[in-house]
């Protein structure tokens, strides 16, 4: 019972979107989505704010405004053959996170402007009465981004930039608790918010017309939730082991990432890319999390995690058939960083391949519709959360179109 309660609060905090390495995701713009997910070497728009805040003073145009949805449809498996066959998929509901950025220059070596964006977030649904529903049965996260950013273009090759990162996130959590009652099992609902600060900053040169290469560094975002509801529905005789209505408190951190990227053009049609990503989830090591009301059923405890810092290797490029008309495609490998010991289904993260496609067509001048999709090959692996001694084979597959209009001028 113990371990049932404790690992709620760890569900409520730490999931993210489920096909994503951890809980990250990057779908912050439709033409960088298309290359693979690239953009730290890249100035093409607005966009360079999240990617690149350095390159935002390298863009053409004097106004910048992009924004776009990426509808994600994921599904992950869970198979087990001990005691007996077992499996369950998910019924995701749809997620939809979504970007806007606006930027515009000030003199021709200042440009500011503003990021709008989702980097976290989850829509999860295992049922009601799947084997793992003591664990998580459905999960709702978001988490929105504020960064107003300055870019300096120091001379003709070098520019410099940064953000204040200004974020907000809301959870919502329901699990099952194994104490039974006349209408079945018990439940725990968990609901909450916080706001927290961070930064991005970043550096781009440009040593020659061809060659561009960029340095971005997005801090970690310690997300201290205080007060979140918790919210039991048990038996009447045990109801003075779980308050109805409780509070806790608990910190997520938000991994801080160093991207290197290099893009080269090859010719005035062709452009290649690649692009280094590198997590610093060391920094979840555990997760300590207080109730408002201790009981013998429902102790303050601390968790451990340890996840481990990890690489993302992308590759992508973009072909320009007219003025109207570029086509872009890419791919990239993100590893788990989760511990194969405490993986649980609530943040089911598979070494994960990704690949890419992306167009734009201009219809008009100054005004660009961005498609891309995103297809996520979730590795098939076997994984274990020892605590509960719940395991099986997990596998997964996400399916993220994207739509997107950027208009320059």
């Amino acid at each position: 019972m113990r371990k049932s309660i404790v690992l709620l609060a760890i569900l409520a905090l730490v999931a993210g979107y489920t096909f994503a390495g951890g809980y990250q995701v990057g779908l912050h713009g439709q033409k960088q989505i298309g290359m693979g997910l690239i953009g730290t070497s890249l100035s093409l728009d607005a966009s360079s704010m999240f990617y690149n805040p350095g390159g935002l003073s390298f863009m053409k145009p004097s106004f910048s405004f992009a924004a776009g949805i990426s509808p994600i449809r994921s599904f992950t498996t869970f198979t087990k053959t001990a005691p007996s066959a077992y499996n369950a998929t998910t019924d995701n509901p749809l997620g939809t996170p979504f970007y806007f950025y606006g930027a515009a220059k000030i003199t021709d070596k200042l440009s500011a402007g503003l990021a709008v964006n989702t980097p976290y977030g989850n829509s999860l649904s295992w049922g009601n009465s799947w084997d793992g529903r003591y664990l998580i049965q459905e999960l709702s996260l978001r988490a929105i981004f504020f960064q107003p950013t300055l870019s300096y273009k120091i001379n003709d090759m070098i520019a410099i930039g940064a953000g204040l990162v200004y974020a907000t996130g809301k959870f919502d959590l329901t699990k099952a608790l194994p104490v039974t009652g006349a209408n079945g099992d018990g439940s725990v609902n968990l609901s909450g918010s916080t706001a927290e600060l961070g930064f991005n900053a970043g550096v781009m040169v440009k040593p020659t017309e061809a060659l561009s290469i960029g340095v971005d560094f997005r801090s970690k975002v310690m997300m201290d939730v205080e007060g979140a509801d918790a919210t039991f529905t048990v038996p009447a005789s045990l109801a003075g082991n779980f308050p109805a209505s409780n509070k806790v408190t608990t910190t997520l951190p938000l991994p801080a990432n160093l991207d290197l990227g290099v893009s080269y053009q090859i010719n005035e049609d062709l452009m290649i890319g690649l692009g280094l990503n590198y997590v610093f989830w060391s920094v979840y090591d555990s997760l300590i999390f207080d109730f408002e009301t201790n009981t013998p059923a429902l102790p303050d405890s601390r968790n451990p995690r340890q996840y481990d810092n990890k690489l993302i290797v992308r590759l992508g490029g973009e072909y320009t058939i007219s003025d109207k008309l570029a086509v872009r495609a890419g791919g990239y490998y993100d590893p788990s960083p989760v511990n194969k010991e405490f993986f649980s289904p609530e943040t089911p993260s598979l070494n994960n391949l990704g690949l890419t496609l992306g167009l734009s067509y201009m219809p008009v001048e100054k005004l660009s519709i961005d498609l891309s999709f995103l297809y996520i090959m979730g590795m098939e692996g076997e994984r274990q959360y020892t605590p509960d001694n719940f395991g099986g084979t997990y596998e997964s597959r996400v399916y993220i179109p994207g739509f997107g209009l950027t208009y320059n001028f």
